[in-house]
């Protein structure tokens, strides 16, 4: 694996993971209401696109970062609809 994937993976995780305790944190609390519902509308598109993107040009770490962040950012905005 050359260095230049691997500074791509390690990137990818570290952004993925940046919302995890997020997540964890309304999960918990059952609060949403500091979370802007156009942000995380415009969030998921963009990530969404990014994926679109990693497919497109086969680009592992940025499909795998971008599915798992869309799926973060998917719970965060399923939990601010229901939580308000």
């Amino acid at each position: 694996m050359d260095t230049i994937l691997i500074v791509g993976y390690v990137a990818s995780a570290l952004t993925t993971i940046a919302f995890v305790p997020q997540v964890i944190r309304a999960w918990k609390l059952r609060e949403t209401r500091d979370l802007s519902l156009a942000m995380l509308v415009l969030l998921g598109l963009g990530v969404l696109l990014w994926t679109f993107y990693g497919f497109w040009t086969g680009s592992m770490p940025i499909i795998a970062a971008n599915l798992i962040t869309f799926l973060l950012v998917f719970v965060l905005f399923g939990l601010k609809i229901r939580y308000k």
